[in-house]
């Protein structure tokens, strides 16, 4: 059994010009100590997903279908259940670790309250396990850093210092969200071989959301492509890579600048991504597809899957590639 089993889940958010659809019908699953990578551009319903799955949807949003922890429902659990789960086994890193620190507390009160809350531990206690934590993630000095504020250290510092807090109950899934924005290319690296040494070292299961595919390359057991708030495409990250099976996994590939290409311009996807409140009946990329048919307008393609790849496209493998 899958540790996490996505099926159906829709999003549903409703605001004054109407009914945003931002989730329609998305299914996966992540095994223990996998990794899966949720990829696509701005928009494509990536995060939504992650937070229907933790309960964190805005008020005026919904969700229907199912989000499967060991055979739970996520969806339909009560608040306390939930609450249970977020707190010891499954943690989340959002995009902006700066908005996510009280910058007014100190680095070692936020992480023991942690501890104090969810395990029951003393203060003195919670804060020698916070900083074996933080040690364990590479800041430098962590004893004697702990006590230092959120503004006292480097933007991938306190992206550590995310990780650290997600990590002090040990949970069994990680939700990584854009986890390597506005931090330098060094310090991406550095994050990404982290995340490595958690997934060794704990078995985690851990879900990337992300637009950045240079990320995801060397890291991702298996790549999630989303667009229009659907699963375009879904395989093992190296014969994603290696031939694509849907015209926006393509097309996103080609945008990825490239040091065996000489090329005087970056390639880019024409068109915008569509409107949300109003999905066009078929294929959300058709209007930006270079080999649409006249069906793609009008009827929204079924997952095909073939061998351990599924795409959602009307066109064969030979009019892709």
């Amino acid at each position: 059994m899958a540790l996490l089993d996505v099926n159906g889940l829709s999003v549903t958010f409703k605001t004054g010009d109407g009914f945003v659809n931002a989730v329609n019908g998305v299914s996966f699953s992540v095994e223990e100590g996998e990794t899966l990578a949720i990829v696509g551009e701005s928009g494509s319903g990536k995060s939504q997903t992650a937070f229907a799955a933790m309960g964190l949807l805005a008020r005026n949003g919904t969700a229907k279908g199912e989000a499967l922890f060991d055979g739970q429902n996520l969806l339909t659990m009560k608040q306390k259940e939930l609450n249970r789960i977020r707190s010891q086994e499954i943690a989340m890193i959002f995009q902006d670790p700066m908005t996510s620190l009280n910058p007014y507390m100190r680095i070692s009160d936020q992480m023991a309250e942690v501890l104090t809350l969810h395990k029951g531990m003393s203060k003195s206690a919670a804060v020698a396990e916070a900083a074996q934590m933080l040690d364990a993630v590479r800041i430098p000095d962590a004893k004697a850093r702990i006590n230092m504020f959120p503004h006292e250290f480097s933007g991938g510092m306190r992206q550590r210092i995310m990780i650290a807090m997600a990590l002090l109950c040990r949970p069994r899934l990680l939700i990584a969200d854009e986890p390597t924005t506005a931090l330098d290319v060094t310090v991406q690296a550095q994050i990404m071989d982290l995340f490595g040494d958690i997934r060794k070292e704990f078995g985690t299961g851990i879900i990337l959301i992300t637009h950045d595919l240079g990320v995801v390359a060397g890291f991702c057991d298996r790549t999630m492509v989303m667009y229009g708030g659907q699963v375009m495409e879904e395989a093992p990250t190296d014969q994603l890579f290696a031939k694509p099976a849907h015209p926006y996994t393509k097309g996103l590939l080609q945008a990825v600048p490239r040091f065996d290409v000489d090329e005087d311009e970056l390639r880019t996807i024409a068109g915008e991504p569509p409107d949300m409140s109003r999905l066009p009946a078929g294929c959300p990329f058709c209007p930006r597809c270079s080999i649409a048919k006249d069906r793609c307008q009008n009827q929204r393609p079924e997952i095909d899957v073939f061998g351990d790849r599924r795409r959602a496209c009307h066109a064969t493998l030979d009019e892709v590639a």
